[in-house]
């Protein structure tokens, strides 16, 4: 059995259910963890192609894809929603469960 790495394995589930795909970045996003959503965005980029395909799809620059894929990067709405639909993705806003609107 030949080993893989986890950044390999979450591609490969990721580019076999896209449902589970979406339903990961809904949870990092409910939690706000910048740092687990670039390592997630970079392992959907790898299961999408990697970032050259997935620069190509968004009309993105490859070099600053890798940059705000990076530990350290921080998306615009614009790259994000653009990277996002690259994977047949879209950021949604849906309400807190519970919870009513201030006045």
């Amino acid at each position: 059995m030949k080993d893989r790495s986890h950044d390999d394995a979450m591609a490969d589930l990721f580019r076999d259910d896209p449902e589970l795909a979406a339903a990961t970045l809904d949870a990092i996003l409910a939690n706000g963890d910048q740092g687990e959503l670039m390592v997630t965005l970079r392992q959907m980029a790898k299961a999408f192609g990697g970032v050259p395909q997935v620069a190509k799809a968004a009309d993105l620059n490859p070099t600053q894809l890798y940059r705000t894929l990076s530990a350290t990067g921080n998306p615009e709405l614009l790259s994000l929603s653009a990277i996002l639909r690259s994977m047949g993705l879209r950021p949604a806003i849906q309400p807190l469960s519970g919870t009513a609107p201030r006045a």
